[in-house]
């Protein structure tokens, strides 16, 4: 297991973030996961790091100050807890942000306080979010497995099975089953990059989505949206991959420009609950009716986190047949549900899904079309029918996917 581990903080450390000598690393990593955390620190000072921060997440303990700290407590966030955030990313840090979750973790606390600390929590650390999403600083996500996750997979398994089988799965997404994983993922880089190349050609006005539970959505692209996907560039120009597995391609909505309805095709683990089985009535881009069979209180409490949590802010394209959606796999887990599915996102849009975006401020941005909220929170619609059509600006009819593949 230990060769596993630091064959893997490698690739995070290298393919994931692309450390650079003398930079700062943060990891943010749940206390379970010590053992990676430990494994890419030690990576990253052989690859001359100049520090590296690891921020331990334990939801034990959060459940304990969720269950009896007050609202206004939880509304708290000393300054001290955000600038160890938001300092480092001033000094153009990279962050390593290990995703392995209980999805259950939160079950039955009530949703008020769940809101009321997240919300505080991203206004707080805003500065930090704001450089990762415009790419002013590098980062990566990356998981392992984790009991009470692989569980929640492998219902029917021991704690040891559970966590095997995980550990089998990210194994094979992350590419390290093959000899050179770095190279194997500059040619998966490749293909994805091709994808991009057609779709940013094409320029698309809008894409209107079609599938049988119900799903008919026109969704309007700002005139100058710029698809991306697998590695991408920082503002220095130094490459890196965000997300480890990645299949999808994205870009940004027109943020008054969605209509019509979208349903769910796999659970949402949002604030340590779960969201499932949900629908979306869009007018003018903003939701304006919901229905929930799973999680209704919390998909509520999501769309109420600010003004822009009610619009969208990505639109990403995955094939379903893709190495993760084969699996035939639920991972109550957005970094691998998301690349198993094409979905979207509800409030805060890229800023480098817009030419020159990176160099905007927030009023232009808008001008331009792009969503901005607390809150980006990817929930899957693709299934094995969805059809998309996309629309040029000479109204041209062009088949994007077709019965959940690419049609191209």
């Amino acid at each position: 297991m230990k060769k596993l581990l630091d064959k893997y903080a490698k690739l995070a450390v290298k393919k994931g973030v692309n450390l650079q000598k003398n930079q700062v690393l943060l990891v943010n990593s749940p206390i379970e996961c010590i053992d990676f955390a430990r494994a890419i620190a030690k990576v990253a000072y052989e690859e001359g790091a100049k520090e590296v921060i690891v921020h331990y997440g334990d939801q034990t303990l959060q459940r304990l100050k969720l269950e009896n700290a007050s609202i206004d407590t939880l509304k708290e966030v000393p300054n001290w807890i955000a600038e160890s955030y938001n300092s480092y990313a001033r000094e153009g840090c990279c962050v390593i942000s290990i995703s392995a979750s209980d999805p259950d973790a939160y079950k039955g606390i009530p949703m008020d306080k769940i809101s009321a600390y997240q919300k505080s929590r991203q206004i707080a650390l805003k500065e930090y979010y704001e450089y990762s999403m415009a790419n002013k600083i590098r980062w990566t996500v990356v998981s392992v497995p984790t009991e009470a996750w692989a569980l929640k997979i492998f219902k029917d398994s021991t704690p040891e099975e559970a966590v095997e089988k995980l550990w089998n799965v990210i194994f094979k997404v992350v590419r390290l089953d093959k000899e050179d994983p770095i190279k194997a993922w500059d040619e998966h880089n490749s293909k994805i990059a091709e994808k991009l190349e057609f779709l940013n050609n094409n320029k698309f006005k809008k894409l209107h989505y079609t599938k049988s539970n119900g799903t008919n959505l026109t969704i309007e692209l700002p005139e100058d949206h710029v698809w991306l996907g697998g590695s991408e560039k920082c503002n220095s120009g130094i490459e890196f991959n965000a997300n480890m597995p990645t299949e999808e391609v994205f870009t940004l909505p027109k943020k008054n420009g969605v209509n019509g309805i979208v349903t769910s095709s796999k659970p949402l683990s949002y604030g340590g609950n779960l969201i499932n089985d949900f629908s979306l009535t869009f007018k003018d881009g903003k939701v304006v009716d919901f229905s929930a069979k799973e999680g209704y209180e919390s998909l509520k409490n999501l769309l109420e986190s600010d003004e822009g949590a009610r619009y969208l802010g990505e639109v990403a394209l995955v094939p379903f047949d893709s190495p993760i959606s084969n699996s035939n796999l639920i991972f109550y887990n957005t970094l691998f549900d998301e690349n198993a599915a094409c979905h979207l996102a509800f409030g805060k849009a890229y800023p480098t899904c817009i030419v020159n975006g990176d160099n905007l401020n927030q009023d232009e941005l808008s001008q331009k079309g792009a969503n901005n909220s607390i809150i980006h929170v990817d929930f899957m619609v693709g299934t094995n029918d969805l059809n998309i059509v996309g629309y040029t600006y000479d109204n041209k009819e062009i088949e994007v996917f077709k019965n959940g593949n690419w049609a191209f």
